[in-house]
C-alpha cells in the first residue's frame, strides 16, 4: 500500500474499476501497536476483491487532515501515544466531525475510540479531551481488561480480542456497538462495547477486528461507496469459509 497525495481525485475510477475509495489512516505510527494496521489493509483488499480501487493515505500529525477521505480508521495505542496526537486531533477536530456528520464511516480502535469521545482520563487524574463525536467517557484504571470477546451485533457475531485499562461509560442515548456475550467490554459491568453514532463505530477490539469479520468490513465498505460514489454497492465474489470458520470456533469456545 501506498500513500496517496490529497489532491488526487478518488471520484473517479480507472479502467476495470467501479470507483475509487479513498481509505485514511489515522496516526499509524503513534496508534497502532496492536496490528490494527490490518485493519486498514483488509479493506483495501477487500475493495480491490470487490472491484473497486482502493487509496491509501496515512495521516501524520503536523498535517491537515484530507476532507476527501471516504473511510476513516484508527487503532490503540498506549497513553502517551494519546497525548503525542492530543494537540494534532484537535487541529482537525471540525474536519472530522464534519466528515462523521455528512456519513463518512469511520472505524476507531481503543485508543482512537477513546479519544473520539468526549475525554478520556488518566490513572493518574490528567484528562484528556476528546473530539465528542461518540458521546462516551472513559476513566483508566489500574486493573487492564483483556482476553478473547464474542460480541452480539446487527452484523451477527463479532469476535475480537481486548486488551485496555480504560472503563468507557456510554452516555443517556448513545448506542453501543455490540452486547457482551463473552468478555468484558466497555466497563466489565454494563455488558456493553463499543459505541455507533451514524456511521461512526467505536470498539475495543483487535485482531484487528475486520480480516475476521467479513460482514462488519463489508458494511463499512458498503457505506464509503454508496455515499462516495452516490450508486449502490455491487459486491465482488469473496470466499469468506476460513474467516467464517475461524470465527465460528471462537465463539463455540466461549459461549459453547
Amino acid at each position: 500500500m501506498s500513500n496517496q497525495p490529497n489532491g488526487s481525485n478518488p471520484d473517479s475510477g480507472t479502467s476495470g474499476s467501479k470507483g475509487r475509495i479513498k481509505l485514511v489512516h489515522i496516526y499509524p505510527r503513534e496508534m497502532s501497536i496492536y496490528g490494527d494496521l490490518g485493519n486498514t489493509r483488509c479493506l483495501a483488499s477487500r475493495l480491490r476483491w470487490h472491484g473497486y480501487e482502493p487509496l491509501v493515505h496515512q495521516h501524520h500529525p503536523g498535517n491537515d487532515f484530507p476532507t476527501d477521505a471516504h473511510i476513516v480508521l484508527g487503532g490503540g495505542g498506549q497513553d502517551s501515544g494519546q497525548a503525542r496526537v492530543q494537540d494534532d486531533l484537535a487541529h482537525n477536530a471540525e474536519v472530522l466531525r464534519t466528515l462523521a456528520a455528512g456519513g463518512t464511516p469511520m472505524l476507531m480502535i481503543c485508543g482512537m475510540y477513546q479519544l473520539f469521545g468526549n475525554a478520556f482520563i488518566t490513572i493518574d487524574g490528567e484528562r484528556l479531551p476528546g473530539i465528542g463525536v461518540l458521546d462516551v467517557t472513559t476513566q483508566g484504571n489500574a486493573k487492564r481488561m483483556i482476553g478473547p470477546v464474542v460480541l452480539e451485533t446487527e452484523f451477527g457475531d463479532v469476535v475480537g480480542y481486548e486488551n485496555h485499562s480504560g472503563s468507557t461509560e456510554l452516555g443517556r442515548g448513545q448506542r453501543p456497538f455490540g452486547r457482551v456475550r463473552s468478555g468484558l467490554g466497555n466497563n466489565g459491568t454494563d455488558r456493553t462495547e463499543g459505541a455507533v453514532t451514524g456511521n461512526v463505530f467505536g470498539s475495543y477490539l483487535h485482531g484487528p477486528v475486520l480480516p475476521a469479520n467479513p460482514s462488519l468490513a463489508d458494511a463499512l465498505i458498503k457505506q464509503a461507496v454508496e455515499h462516495a460514489l452516490g450508486e449502490p454497492f455491487v459486491p465482488g465474489e469473496i470466499d469468506d469459509g476460513i474467516a467464517d470458520q475461524a470465527r465460528l470456533r471462537q465463539v463455540r469456545r466461549l459461549i459453547g
